[in-house]
């Protein structure tokens, strides 16, 4: 756990989360950060509250902020709410991307609970919700058939990048549920075995104090050199 941690204090935890871990889940046996948090907290002799402010999908790595009392956790989820907690991404995605590209994605998301499946919709759509996202071109690997775009999000919506950036042509590598045949076949050829899809970048301002607080990491093992 100590290697997961990016930050911590008497309020909030700021972890790196590992791409095959969920963020919480309610499967018996499968492992999940709120429980392993929890244990640690325990372990320390601490009160066990874990409030969870946003998630990361399963496959999906990177930056996520727990708070360790409900006070903190209602702050943070405001600041969530109004866009003052900032969440940026970096993504490997199917394409030889023309040197500095980008724009905004705008749809309408439906998911599909059977599924667990979120699919682009039209707006009249029961259950439609609106995603909104920003992308822009980072690099491409010449002759290796993929880019490394930067997003960020302006909605929260379940499977919002993977999906949004799948409709627009640019299928996240290792991305198995929303990926071509042709993005995996060459996640394969690439070895890239989880959705290359990274929480990078987290700035918040600190819930007690009020101190802008930013974090980065990167890949520990970059999915493509």
């Amino acid at each position: 756990m100590d290697k997961m941690i990016v930050y911590e204090d008497n309020v909030l935890l700021i972890i790196h989360k590992p791409a095959g871990i969920a963020t919480q889940t309610s499967r018996i046996g499968q492992a999940d950060m709120v429980s392993e948090l929890k244990n640690y907290r325990k372990s320390k002799g601490e009160n066990t509250y874990i409030g969870v402010i946003h998630r990361l999908d399963q496959p999906v790595e990177g930056l996520l902020v727990f708070a360790k009392n409900q006070s903190a956790a209602e702050i943070l989820s405001r600041q969530l709410q109004d866009n003052t907690l900032k969440k940026s991404y970096r993504a490997l995605v199917y394409g030889e991307l023309a040197e500095n590209t980008g724009g905004t994605l705008i749809d309408f998301l439906q998911k599909d609970n059977r599924t667990n499946l979120s699919k682009i919709v039209k707006e009249s759509t029961g259950g439609a919700k609106k995603a909104v996202l920003d992308w822009k071109w980072v690099k491409t690997y010449q002759g290796r058939g993929c880019s490394l775009v930067e997003v960020e999000l302006f909605t929260g919506r379940h499977h919002q990048i993977r999906a949004q950036m799948a409709n627009a042509a640019m299928p996240l590598l290792g991305d198995m549920k929303y990926g071509t045949d042709a993005s995996k076949a060459l996640s394969k050829q690439l070895g890239i075995t989880n959705t290359a899809l990274l929480a990078y970048k987290l700035a918040l301002l600190h819930p007690k104090t009020g101190q802008y607080l930013e974090y980065r990491t990167d890949w520990k093992v970059p999915p493509i050199q």
